[in-house]
């Protein structure tokens, strides 16, 4: 039987695929309230052009639309790849209560990995971290997704130069 943390990743999850599908790296998240998923977000950077366009920042648009109110104190964001600076500030800035993370970052991840935004002392808020949850799962669509891109790369003919 799956915990509430599993259940809300697999939702989580469910986006991150949506995202594959249409060639993004696949992140995805929900944002959950009173055990009842208010939001839902994907990456669509390349898709959209514009480098605003993260699953954290789509989820936190659609729960304060929900909510109609740009504080999510009594949320909790489940998202698959830990947050980048900008998902970082956003979170610390609606003020969520708690994020889930599947797997961290280390090359840009602002929950720990780089540095820990979430929960520093000099910002107003500080927001509690679970770390971990179906991180196998996550890791391994990530991983795939850039062993496909490596692949394509290495397939497309190099542009004759003269």
């Amino acid at each position: 039987m799956l915990t509430p943390d599993e259940k809300y990743m697999k939702a989580a999850l469910a986006q991150a695929k949506k995202a594959y599908a249409i060639d993004e790296v696949p992140i995805g998240c929900v944002i959950v309230q009173n055990g009842k998923i208010i939001a839902r977000g994907y990456n669509r950077r390349n898709t959209d052009k514009n480098a605003l366009a993260h699953a954290e920042l789509a989820a936190i648009r659609k729960a304060s639309k929900k909510t109609g109110d740009w504080r999510l104190e009594d949320c909790t964001m489940y998202v698959t790849l830990e947050p980048c600076q900008m998902c970082a500030g956003a979170i610390v800035q609606c003020r969520l209560q708690r994020v889930v993370i599947a797997t961290m970052n280390p090359k840009a991840g602002c929950a720990g990995s780089i540095l820990n935004l979430l929960q520093m002392q000099q910002f107003n808020h500080q927001v509690e971290i679970t770390r971990g949850v179906l991180e196998e799962e996550c890791a391994g669509m990530l991983s795939q997704f850039f062993r496909e891109l490596r692949e394509k790369k290495k397939a497309k003919p190099k542009a004759s130069q003269d």
